[in-house]
């Protein structure tokens, strides 16, 4: 087992109090200057991770980092240790390889959760280069704090078996968040398997998924693999577990506590490796009391709960749903379409019952109304109007695109349409311009204004290239 791990720092009082947690964890830290980073990482020494130090973080530091870009071996996973307003940008082909950050002075829970995962990814030869992290990324949209926990909590689980219970309303993606814990296990390469217990009548259910013999049934004119064996190494997502019959919530239960099974009209006994994962729209404990849903499974589920937030809880995110669903339209052929700022605006007004599926199927119905077009406010279906004032959707049609403001021009959109990455962009640094206006150049005050935290805040001020006025002051 790699105990080994390579400290990138250059503060005294913060190496030794590092070295001293890795010790107290049992590990080897190995401490070293950025210039022989590459040096030390082409040894014969099998590595845990890569610890870079705030204090280290500078882009002299980290240009250091470059070592990793060529290294030969399984990636080696890079843990950030400090504030994440410390680090700046990082280089596109580490983040890949970021297994998480940090807090300054160390907690030995999070460190214990970090060595657990990285002795994991290590040994078990993980996919860190980048294509899982960048699939996860693309298919759960969102910079919403609920979105950003989600990652945080498929990257922890992902690494082991446990159970998870998924818990969200219908449409808001349950399915892409049992997929994502799946491409970011070690079972990635395996079947996933997926069954929708509500669709599925009670008594055809137990053949479904547990498979049965030729003439076990009327019907049966043949043998039948069920989805446990068709999910076999891999994982068996078992979506609106609520809506299972209580008969079958017996069965489902003693595979999970013996892992074992038998086909229906069989007496042979087959063993299961399917990771489970459920999902359900309803409330458990609810139906528990009810006498819908027995207790004993629930907790058999519900090792690791993930709760996916509604569409109307994230709204923030609309624009990046928006704009990655069009992408996706685009990219499958399935025709394109922009939406004008006063479009946005009334569909941020919505209430959203359906979630993210609603919108989807809004932006294809969009596509095909108006293929490759500008949807404006009163294009929009009656449903997404009927909420506003009059003067609502005069406001809405009248929006201001925030690219031509600096113009002094007026808020119609382009002829050539809309790149929604860059209006967003725009929009994001000119409310952060604003924010610093009114707290006098004070980022900790601009932050509040922005409800972020000051260090979040100073990350995308350096994105956008944006001077604090206390560091020009002092300058």
């Amino acid at each position: 087992m790699p105990q080994s791990v390579l400290v990138l720092a250059n503060q005294p009082e913060r190496i030794e109090q590092l070295r001293t947690v890795l010790e107290f964890m049992e590990c080897d830290p190995v401490v070293v200057p950025p210039e022989e980073v590459a040096t030390r990482l082409h040894t014969d020494t099998t590595w845990l991770m890569l610890l870079v130090s705030g204090c280290a973080g500078d882009a002299r530091d980290l240009k250091s980092l470059e070592a990793l870009k060529d290294h030969d071996g399984q990636p080696l996973p890079v843990v950030l240790v400090g504030d994440e307003g410390e680090f700046g940008t990082l280089p596109e082909w580490v983040a890949p390889r970021l297994l998480r950050r940090l807090d300054y002075p160390p907690r030995i829970t999070q460190w214990s959760d970090t060595l657990q995962r990285a002795r994991h990814l290590v040994v078990n030869g993980v996919d860190l280069s980048g294509r899982v992290r960048l699939m996860l990324y693309q298919s759960l949209v969102g910079c919403n704090r609920h979105i950003q926990r989600i990652r945080d909590h498929i990257e922890q689980v992902a690494i082991t078996d446990a159970n998870v219970l998924i818990l969200g309303e219908t449409g808001t993606g349950k399915e892409v968040v049992a997929r994502n814990i799946h491409n970011c296990s070690a079972r990635q390469g395996k079947p996933f398997v997926a069954v929708n217990c509500g669709a599925i009548p009670g008594e055809l259910l137990e053949s479904e998924l547990f498979g049965h013999e030729k003439g076990a049934f009327t019907g049966a004119i043949s043998a039948r693999p069920g989805r446990f064996e068709l999910a076999q190494g891999g994982t068996l997502f078992l979506d609106e577990i609520g809506d299972m019959p209580v008969p079958m919530q017996v069965k489902l239960l003693r595979v999970l506590q013996e892992r074992t099974f038998e086909r229906v009209g069989s007496t042979r006994t087959l063993t299961t490796d399917a990771r489970i994962i459920a999902a359900t729209h309803r409330d458990l404990e609810s139906a528990i009391e009810d006498g819908g849903f027995r207790e004993d499974l629930y907790y058999r589920l519900n090792v690791f709960p993930i709760e996916v937030p509604s569409l109307k809880e994230r709204i923030e995110d609309l624009p990046l749903l928006i704009s990655e669903l069009l992408r996706r339209m685009d990219a499958e052929g399935r025709g394109s379409v922009r939406l004008s700022p006063g479009a946005l605006q009334v569909l941020a007004r919505h209430q959203w019952p359906g979630n993210v599926r609603e919108l989807a199927n809004l932006m294809e119905r969009l596509a095909i109304m108006h293929p490759g077009g500008t949807v404006e406010p009163m294009d929009l279906p009656r449903k997404f109007r009927d909420s506003l004032s009059e003067d609502e959707l005069e406001e809405a049609s009248e929006a201001v695109n925030p690219l031509m403001m600096a113009g002094g021009s007026a808020g119609s959109i382009p002829d050539e349409g809309l790149d929604l990455k860059e209006y967003m962009g725009e929009l994001e640094m000119r409310l952060i311009r604003d924010a610093l206006d009114k707290s006098g150049g004070v980022v900790a005050q601009a932050a509040k204004l922005l409800c972020m935290r000051r260090t979040t805040l100073v990350e995308r001020m350096r994105k956008f290239g944006i001077t604090r006025a206390e560091d020009a002051a002092e300058s």
